[in-house]
């Protein structure tokens, strides 16, 4: 598969591993909502499963044409009943979700709604309220590596240090990337929040997001960062929700099972993408992330996200005692448990907090990963492995 010639649409030829499931929930549901930052592909990847449908009708309602066809949507989906409608930016017009619950009462056929949306809490209240047990909820999140890592372009190091977002990682150079993620940034603040009806200052928002880049894979201090920023506990709270429910940043909680040790409490906060947190803190090319402090928490969060975003039906999670025992991720399916440490090293090495932190958890794998060639064991139930292999592993087992 050849992709060097960067036309716009390139990210097109890069088959999304989710589609399956996409496809599995239009057999079972009338409606499916698809919810993920803006840029991240969804109306890209909808658009390329248009010829699976019958009929397929697409309304970005950011085209006034486009709403313009929903001034009476009753008679829009009665006169469309046989055609998939998808309704792209569906958080810009709330009001459509008690509608859409009437028409798919009035004719209950599977696969009738695609609703794209950038991810906010009042989406995922109005769908689940208005059409409950006729939906299905899916997150779509930028490129993974299981996706890429196979095409004839594919380079580590790129993707770690531009990204998963496609017209990022895709760029013609690392400064055009730097450029792409500089501009999403300030769209973002400016018009995104606004749009999803919160009304920040944006400068503000880009100082909290700065800060958090900072302290990307360490625990979060609410009343520190507050301090930092002018601003009370309560309103960094509140922004810090905000740019979780925007899958900007993801909040990972701490391990709470019944241990004897004494836990902390707080949460790690990281910026989801590695190409924004590059740009967040001004690094500009991979030799400068190299040399820079953020290295190995870097390595930890797109570790952290792929894994994340690879695996369902789990609980994620981070063990760290009072003491300072400490395991990156745990990973809880159903009763196992399967403990990460991220080491960005080709030759890691595990100290004592590590082995003190496994012997508490006592879980049934224990994955290292590692900028490494091929994986090997350390121990029988120990691994070293790199990014590409521990997302097969985790899916295969």
């Amino acid at each position: 598969m050849q992709i060097e010639n960067h036309t716009y649409n390139m990210h097109a030829f890069i088959e999304r591993i989710i589609r399956p499931f996409i496809q599995e929930n239009l057999s079972v549901f009338p409606a499916v909502v698809i919810l993920g930052p803006r840029q991240c592909g969804k109306s890209t990847l909808i658009k390329r499963m248009s010829d699976t449908f019958n009929s397929f009708e697409y309304l970005d309602l950011q085209n006034r044409d486009d709403l313009a066809k929903l001034t009476e949507p009753s008679l829009f989906f009665k006169a469309n009943e046989d055609k998939t409608i998808c309704l792209d930016e569906i958080h810009l017009v709330p009001n459509l979700f008690s509608i859409l619950r009437s028409e798919i009462d009035r004719n209950r056929r599977n696969s009738r709604f695609i609703l794209l949306g950038s991810a906010s809490r009042d989406i995922i209240q109005q769908s689940s309220e208005s059409l409950a047990g006729r939906i299905g909820i899916i997150e779509l999140t930028p490129f993974l590596i299981s996706e890429i890592n196979e095409i004839d372009s594919f380079n580590l190091n790129k993707f770690w240090f531009r990204g998963a977002y496609p017209d990022s990682f895709l760029a013609i150079s690392d400064s055009a990337s730097g450029l792409w993620c500089e501009n999403y940034l300030r769209t973002f603040v400016e018009r995104d929040i606004p749009q999803l009806g919160f009304q920040i200052p944006s400068r503000q928002l880009l100082r909290m997001l700065t800060m958090s880049a900072h302290l990307h894979g360490q625990l979060f201090n609410a009343s520190k960062l507050g301090e930092s920023l002018g601003l009370t506990h309560p309103t960094v709270k509140r922004y810090l929700d905000l740019l979780s429910q925007t899958f900007i940043l993801r909040v990972l909680e701490p391990f709470d099972a019944n241990v004897k040790k004494r836990l902390v409490k707080s949460p790690k906060v990281y910026i989801r993408d590695s190409g924004l947190l590059h740009n967040l803190l001004g690094i500009n090319d991979f030799n400068d992330l190299m040399g820079n402090p953020i290295f190995g928490a870097s390595w930890e969060g797109l570790v952290i996200e792929n894994i994340c975003s690879s695996l369902r039906n789990c609980k994620f999670s981070f063990y760290r005692s009072a003491t300072g025992d400490e395991i990156d991720l745990i990973i809880q399916k159903q009763d196992e448990i399967i403990a990460i440490e991220c080491k960005a090293s080709s030759a890691p090495k595990l100290n004592k907090a590590f082995w003190r932190a496994k012997e508490v958890i006592m879980p049934k794998m224990t994955y290292v990963v590692a900028p490494v060639s091929k994986k090997y064991k350390i121990k029988d139930d120990i691994i070293v492995c790199n990014l590409s292999e521990i997302i097969k592993m985790l899916k295969n087992s």
